[in-house]
């Protein structure tokens, strides 16, 4: 990756992070500005597995899967800035503050997340992120995370 790279298509997205259907949560990282902010695209749609159970009838994306999706967002955004493409990266959660939901997120919706990094350098494992989760401009989460990121020696 060059530093000019300021996007991720869903194969670079799958090249930075482990994770995998039914839990891969971004489908694009665009605005990606070295390690300090980019944006996250969500579309969600009907045939998430989790809106089989939450809730039958009037399918809501739970609020902890909109707090994974920031968080997959930010580790693609480091992932892009640091050229972890294909290094099998592993990603923890450490801690979750000031996290509050504000609207109810459904399928058809396109979940917008903007993220920052509040704390976290190249060659530390442990950042510090703030997101905001939007649908149409409408603020539907935003949380404080931290996480760490861990590489095969």
């Amino acid at each position: 990756m060059t530093e000019a790279l300021k996007t991720a298509d869903i194969q670079l997205i799958q090249r930075i992070l482990p994770h995998r259907y039914p839990f891969l949560l971004v489908d694009r990282v665009i605005d990606i500005d070295g390690t300090s902010s980019a944006v996250g695209i969500k579309n969600v749609t009907m045939n998430e597995p989790h809106f089989q159970g939450h809730f039958p009838g009037t399918p809501i994306m739970p609020g902890v899967t909109i707090v994974e999706a920031m968080a997959q967002t930010s580790a693609v955004m480091v992932g892009v800035a640091l050229d972890l493409a294909d290094k099998d990266m592993l990603i923890y959660f450490m801690a979750i503050d000031k996290c509050k939901f504000r609207r109810k997120v459904i399928p058809g919706d396109v979940l917008r997340m903007s993220l920052k990094t509040l704390r976290g350098k190249p060659g530390g494992k442990v950042w510090k992120f703030q997101g905001v989760a939007e649908v149409e401009g409408e603020m539907a989460a935003e949380a404080e995370f931290t996480a760490m990121m861990d590489l095969p020696a």
